[in-house]
């Protein structure tokens, strides 16, 4: 008994007749059609040749020669090209029709969405009416693919992609194939899924995951805070009503930093002697 035609897969299928617009193929129980502009040559009536089978835009089982870059059966990193609100990502899996990610698999943020050109490691799956949709990788699927950093990857810096986002923080695959977390408090920005993220190894786990950061190691980073306060006063007329004794969550929303981190960037600029703190205000000297 022949295997039923189902879209998102490969099926090797005999040419049973020719058509101005294409070519009717035949499994010996089901026809498809494979238009012209989805064959890659010439076909001879009665030949066999393998084809990947999809939906078409009116909703039909239709057949292309173009290789896909995902299967039913298979996973890959594929590109958003396109996004509706009210249905989801679309994303290129190689051929002239793209895939709808569906809204319910994204997050319930749209800020937190992925944008056109980022990259999401996805597989297909067929709804109860057969239509063909991606599916983000499993936990599961997405370590089976990677492999351990060594002690030696601390405080290397790294890209990866987010393939999933939490209420603690962001999941990313880095380019070195290594799973790691960054957590809330180390990002300097909002994370969207499937951004490409530029991070640190701020710590390697016994485990093999790595804890990353999106914040430089800290001699860089009292640096550049420093450097931020001092701004902040030039343009402030050289006073502000932030001290050492402010409120942390003001410290955050002004600066976007860490109350600890105004501390430090705070002592750094008294030492240098570029600042006083006086009657709760921080004043430039210089």
């Amino acid at each position: 008994m022949n295997k039923q035609l189902r879209a998102g897969e490969i099926h090797k299928l005999k040419v049973e007749r020719i058509t101005e617009f294409g070519y009717f193929l035949s499994n010996g129980q089901e026809d498809v059609l494979l238009h012209k502009r989805e064959a890659l040559r010439e076909l001879s009536e009665g030949e066999e040749i393998e084809v990947f089978l999809y939906q078409d835009h009116e909703g039909r089982l239709a057949a292309t020669m173009a290789n896909p870059k995902v299967r039913l059966d298979s996973l890959a990193w594929l590109k958003v090209v396109g996004s509706r609100r009210n249905l989801g990502v679309f994303l290129d899996m190689g051929i002239s029709k793209d895939v709808l990610l569906s809204k319910d698999d994204l997050p319930y943020k749209f800020s937190q969405w992925p944008e056109i050109g980022d990259e999401l490691y996805c597989g297909l799956k067929l709804d109860k009416k057969g239509r063909l949709f991606a599916d983000l990788a499993t936990e599961e699927e997405m370590v089976e693919q990677a492999v351990s950093a060594d002690e030696d990857s601390f405080n290397e810096m790294t890209k990866g992609r987010v393939y999933r986002l939490n209420e603690y923080g962001a999941l990313v695959f880095t380019e070195k194939e290594w799973i790691g977390f960054i957590h809330h408090e180390e990002m300097t920005k909002t994370l969207r899924l499937g951004e490409l993220v530029d991070c640190r190894v701020a710590f390697v786990r016994e485990d093999g995951r790595v804890n990353l950061s999106m914040r430089p190691r800290k001699e860089h980073a009292y640096n550049e805070d420093a450097e931020k306060i001092y701004q902040y006063l030039k343009e402030h007329k050289g006073y502000m009503p932030y001290t050492d004794k402010s409120d942390p969550e003001e410290i955050k929303q002004v600066f976007n930093i860490s109350k600890a981190a105004f501390k430090r960037a705070l002592g750094k600029l008294m030492k240098e002697n570029k600042i006083v703190q006086e009657d709760g205000q921080t004043i430039l000297k210089i």
